[in-house]
This record gives C-alpha cells, sequence and structure tokens, in this order.
C-alpha cells in the first residue's frame, strides 16, 4: 500500500442540542477568556445567544466578533487576531458558516504572534503555534470544522488559501439542530457542495488519496444522497439534517487529506468576482467538469455512483454508470431548487475568458484532477454551463 497520512479534528462532538454545553466545555478545556467569531446572519436566529448564555452560566468572558462576511477579506482576519491579542482571549470559537470558521481558525493562528498572514499563506507553511480552538458549524456544506484549509480573499476577487494541520480545530461541535432553520437555497447549495468534497476525494489524483479519505467519502454519499431531498424540502426533518452534517463532516475528513481539484479550481473565480455562494458556485460548473473528467477517467464515478444513487447499480458497464452519476448529480441539483446556468446568476458571456484565466491561477487544485484540464478546457467548459 502507498503511504500517506491523515489528519483530522482531535475531537469531533456530535448530537442534538450539544451547543448548550458549550461553556461546560470551554471553562473545562480552555479557559475563562474568549474570543467568539460569528456574522449578522447568524446574529439574527438567536444560536449566538445560546452559545453566549452557555458561556456566560460557564463563568467565560467572551469578545464578540460578529461582522465575517462571506468570502472574507484579509482586513477582517487581521482584526479579529488583533481583537484576540486586545482581550487576552485564551481561546477562539468560530460558530456559523464556513466563513466565520476560517477567520476563527486564523484568529487562532495569528494571535499568538508568531506569524504573519502572508506568511501562512500556501501548503504547510502555518507553523502554530495557535490558541486552543472550537467550531461549530451552522451549515452542512464546508467541513471546514475538520479541515486544514483556511480560504481568504486578496485584493479586489483572487483567493489564497492556508494549509496545514496547526489550523485543525482542538474541539469540532456538530449540531444539527443549529441548521434546522437554513433556508432551502442554502441547505441545497452547501449540500451539493458537501456532495462535490466527497466525489472529488474521492477521485482525487493526489498522491495521498488513501483508503480512510475514500471510504468516508463513500459513506457521506451514501448519507447525503439520501438525505438532501428531504432536508431541502422538509426543513423540519432532523434525521435529515443529522444525516447531512455527518455527510458533510465525513466529506471534509475525506477531502482534508485527499485534495479537490477542477470543480474548486472554476467555482472559485465565480465566486470571487460575482459573489456567488460558494456552493452555487460548485454546482453550476460541477456537471460539465463531471461529464469532462468522466471522458478519459470514468472507474472513480462508476465505482462511487450508487453509494450516491443506489438505482445506479443495475448499470454494469463503467462508462455508462459513470455517465449517469454525472446525470443524476446534475439532476438533483435542479430538483433542489438551484440556478442551472451562468447567465442566470448575470455572469456576462464575454467575461468567460477572465474567468477562465483566473481557473488556471488555482494550481493547488488542478493538479489533483484525474484530467489534465488546460485554459481552452476551462473556457469550453465555462461556456456549457452559461
Amino acid at each position: 500500500m502507498t503511504p500517506f497520512n491523515f489528519n483530522t479534528s482531535a475531537s469531533i462532538r456530535f448530537g442534538a442540542g450539544l451547543l448548550a454545553q458549550l461553556g461546560e466545555m470551554v471553562a473545562g478545556e480552555i479557559g475563562t477568556r474568549v474570543l467568539l467569531v460569528t456574522d449578522p446572519g447568524m446574529m439574527a436566529t438567536g444560536i449566538v445567544n445560546t452559545a453566549l448564555t452557555s458561556l456566560k452560566s460557564s463563568g467565560v468572558d467572551v469578545t464578540l466578533y460578529q461582522d465575517v462576511k462571506a468570502d472574507p477579506p484579509e482586513s477582517i482576519v487581521k482584526f479579529c487576531a488583533q481583537m484576540a491579542i486586545d482581550s487576552k482571549a485564551q481561546g477562539v470559537i468560530g460558530l456559523g458558516g464556513g466563513s466565520s470558521l476560517d477567520v476563527a481558525k486564523l484568529a487562532a493562528l495569528l494571535a499568538t504572534g508568531n506569524e504573519s498572514l502572508q506568511d501562512a499563506y500556501g501548503v504547510g507553511n502555518a507553523k502554530g503555534p495557535r490558541l486552543p480552538l472550537i467550531l461549530v458549524p451552522t451549515t452542512s456544506g464546508t467541513g471546514s470544522e475538520v479541515t486544514p484549509i483556511s480560504i481568504v480573499t486578496t485584493g479586489q476577487s483572487e483567493k489564497m488559501g492556508v494549509v496545514s494541520p496547526v489550523i485543525l480545530p482542538d474541539i469540532a461541535l456538530l449540531d444539527p439542530e443549529l441548521t434546522l432553520g437554513l433556508p432551502p437555497h442554502i441547505t441545497a447549495a452547501t449540500g451539493i457542495d458537501a456532495m462535490v468534497h466527497a466525489i472529488e476525494a474521492y477521485a482525487s489524483a493526489s498522491a495521498n488519496n488513501n483508503p480512510i479519505s475514500r471510504n468516508l467519502a463513500t459513506e457521506a454519499l451514501r448519507l447525503m444522497g439520501a438525505s438532501l431531498e428531504t432536508a431541502v424540502h422538509s426543513g423540519d426533518n432532523l434525521k435529515a439534517r443529522s444525516d447531512m452534517l455527518l455527510g458533510s463532516m465525513m466529506a471534509g475528513q475525506a477531502f482534508a487529506n485527499s485534495p479537490v481539484a477542477a470543480v474548486h479550481a472554476l467555482a472559485y473565480p465565480i465566486g470571487g468576482h460575482f459573489h456567488v455562494p460558494h456552493g452555487l458556485s460548485n454546482a453550476l460548473v460541477l456537471p460539465y467538469v463531471l461529464r469532462f473528467n468522466a471522458e478519459v477517467a470514468p472507474k472513480p464515478y462508476a465505482e462511487i455512483a450508487a453509494f450516491a444513487f443506489p438505482e445506479l447499480a443495475r448499470i454494469t458497464d463503467e462508462k455508462e454508470r459513470a455517465s449517469a452519476f454525472c446525470e443524476a448529480m446534475a439532476n438533483l441539483s435542479k430538483r433542489c431548487g438551484l440556478q442551472q446556468s451562468l447567465r442566470e446568476m448575470d455572469i456576462p458571456q464575454d467575461f468567460l475568458p477572465k474567468l477562465a484565466s483566473d481557473a488556471m491561477n488555482q494550481t493547488r487544485l488542478l493538479v489533483n484532477n484525474p484530467r489534465e484540464l488546460t485554459e481552452e478546457d476551462a473556457l469550453n467548459i465555462y461556456k456549457a454551463a452559461w
């Protein structure tokens, strides 16, 4: 067997209603002063109040940052890190979607004063140490609570990543009740995003593609393939929400160690230039990248097809089953009510060459694609998606 590394969060705690125990966890395992990082949308839900009540009842003093934006810029990361320093925080809590969790990871890293954000960019450059870190996801999509990755917007639209096991949290706290209020469209987009994580992790050309990631990916697809539509159309179904949250986390563990590829590489410029939510950006290009890859590398898609869509097991031909899987994912996105074309997102056709050019900058991701993808290929995929 090929040697591999597998890293994940030190402790994973899963259960409905678990947020009420946050204060006990912090007081027992971190200390009495924390920075809580969240966003305005979370502030409006009452979830943050539950967290604050739990923390305060356990004698924990909280400094609150509540202005995280989607695709967070460097300025927010640096501001949060400074807040942690100024408040003498003993730890950091991220509560919310992927952006809040990503900011919390980097605030915990930079607050120790040992390195700059600029030095941390790239793979394996963040050295630590960091402050103790708890991540509490409120969407079933990014898997950020178990990934060593944090994405930051630099300049106008470019995205940079910090990739290092140092920013994996000490505790990932997963409470499916926190996802019950997610609107259908966000449930759909984040759910497809999580399925993309599992698909790309399984098919990754990375030298670190490993049996643990592949098993996590297939179980994630089994859970999410069976529960996404229920979670979208019956948002108060706790079982579906629980399966989506667990599946999203497992997909996160999978791609944290067997990294994603061209779907993400082509999605990032869409989000960067047009502020399309990340999950939706992935959904818009997914069918076209899958079809492109499956032409020359159908095997991984044929192998995972029946986990997500059990009815595809009856197709015995590898290429046919891979092709049916590509169509099934496209149809799932449609049934979940997501937009189906770039033009629906008001992306002008004459901007597609710029998207293709920018996608080529995502070398960290493109090397993992099972089929080599050129700028011309990227442009053709964008044209098909338009």
